[in-house]
């Protein structure tokens, strides 16, 4: 089981020194890999299910702050969680995640994607809410042909993008395209993580029968898709506190990677929850 941590700014605040430390001490414990969420602008009523979003939740921008990240650490892997693609053009998203990834030498690696669920913020953000789905499959075909074109350009035309003879440089550290998880909590976003992802992150409270059933479907839609079900990765939210029996279970049901929420506010208590957490399962020592 791999382990990773989310930063949320929306409930921690954009403090710099706050961020760095906290990105430190996740590396120093042993903690694989830091996430962050995304929205790109709220409004008054925006809500996810029952829980409503106040407009002044400071989300920082996910590339930026995980681009600040690798300045202030040296192994720790980046992750979004999630970053919503159809509302950004994907020619420009290659070229900002390509650039992190050289610069935190090959540390982009963990790029998970949704559709986001707010109607106002696809709206603000120029993209037809209805298509938002077809609008995410396309850009992740732009962003892989793009990551994978040599000096002679790619062409691409479809639905929602099209170029000619595009060539887009650096390219990823060491890699043909960077991996790209799906996250979601439907069996759209199942089918979508398994015709196209490199991994299944779902979200949402579920029970374990779809959950079971999601994995299924996204293990499917590889096999039809003619790719390998096996080498799908699944990530799944943990929180600070888990046992190694609550941990035993999420692999028992075929979790690779588990996210860990932190409970505590301030930094200090953060430091400890994940000192501990480091401790119980032995990823290290800070």
């Amino acid at each position: 089981m791999k382990f990773g941590i989310s930063y949320n700014t929306a409930f921690w605040g954009v403090d710099p020194d706050k961020i760095a430390a906290f990105a430190r001490h996740a590396e120093g414990c042993g903690f694989e890999s830091l996430y962050v969420p995304e929205h790109i602008a709220l409004y008054p009523g925006a809500a996810v299910g029952p829980y409503e979003l106040p407009p002044t939740l400071p989300y920082a921008d996910p590339i930026d702050l995980l681009g600040f990240v690798a300045a202030a650490t040296q192994r720790i892997t980046l992750g979004t969680g999630v970053l919503l693609l159809p509302y950004h053009h994907p020619v420009i998203l290659a070229k900002r995640l390509a650039t992190v990834d050289v610069l935190s030498k090959g540390r982009m690696r963990l790029l998970t994607v949704g559709l986001g669920s707010l109607p106002g913020e696809a709206k603000a953000a120029g993209v037809d809410f209805a298509v938002r789905g077809r609008r995410a499959d396309e850009a992740i075909d732009v962003l892989r042909l793009l990551w994978g074109g040599g000096e002679d350009g790619v062409t691409h035309k479809g639905e929602f993008f099209a170029f000619d003879d595009l060539c887009q440089f650096p390219k990823p550290a060491g890699v043909t395209h960077l991996p790209i998880h799906v996250g979601g909590s439907s069996r759209a976003a199942a089918r979508r993580a398994g015709r196209r992802g490199d991994g299944y992150f779902p979200g949402g409270m579920l029970d374990l029968e779809e959950r079971a059933a999601q994995l299924d479907i996204a293990r499917t839609a590889a096999i039809e898709a003619g790719r390998d079900p096996q080498a799908l990765e699944y990530t799944r939210w943990g929180t600070g506190d888990m046992s190694p029996e609550q941990v035993g279970e999420l692999a028992e049901q075929g979790v690779t990677r588990t996210v860990i929420s932190l409970a505590a506010g301030e930094l200090e208590q953060q430091r400890d929850e994940m000192s501990a957490f480091a401790e119980r399962f032995g990823l290290g020592s800070a």
